[in-house]
């Protein structure tokens, strides 16, 4: 029978991680805070005029998640943005288990080191709930995306889900997973 397979950072986590955080936060083994899921949303305004834009859009983020993204809907219409209840304005997909730590990885070590002049990323981006949201402008980060099938440059959000109950202990988590926090 073949063994489960596990992500790097999954078994880091198990080994390494988990155990210094309880150390460090001084709790229980099951109370240390975890990543729960990581949730990859991109917003797209143009669909509304063009379907093209919102293919084009689920073919990207499926490529660079590596899960196929499902369509946002508008919950309420706006006269002042031409938008009708039920049109579709963007695309998203979450990202759970190995899946989730698979592109985390790809995230911290491969995407975010390919940004022009790259210091770090900020420390603000907590909810105070122990959740941190990162916007990346452009998805060319990303080496799944092939520079000449896309006609337009789009930015999305990645929304990292912890079991956290504040900020801090969020941040120490990420951190301990190696993500570039400049402050």
């Amino acid at each position: 029978m073949s063994e489960k397979y596990k992500n790097r950072l999954e078994e880091q986590y198990e080994k390494e991680i988990k155990p210094a955080l309880q150390k460090e936060l001084g709790i229980n083994l099951m109370a240390v805070p975890k990543i729960e899921k990581i949730v990859v949303n991109m917003g797209v305004g143009e669909a509304i005029a063009n379907k093209k834009v919102l293919e084009d859009a689920q073919k990207e983020l499926m490529a660079i998640a590596g899960q196929k993204p499902v369509v946002n809907k508008a919950k309420k219409s706006i006269a002042t943005f031409k938008l009708r209840e039920g049109m579709p304005i963007g695309t998203s997909v979450i990202l759970r288990k190995t899946i989730m730590y698979d592109f985390f990885d790809h995230l911290v070590n491969i995407a975010l080191p390919r940004v022009k002049d790259f210091r770090g990323i900020a420390g603000k981006g907590f909810d105070g709930r122990g959740n941190y949201t990162l916007g990346i402008k452009d998805f060319f980060i990303f080496p799944e995306v092939d520079f000449n099938k896309v006609e337009k440059s789009k930015g999305f959000n990645v929304t990292i889900v912890t079991t956290a109950t504040n900020d801090k202990d969020a941040k120490l988590l990420l951190s301990k997973f190696k993500m570039p926090f400049n402050s």
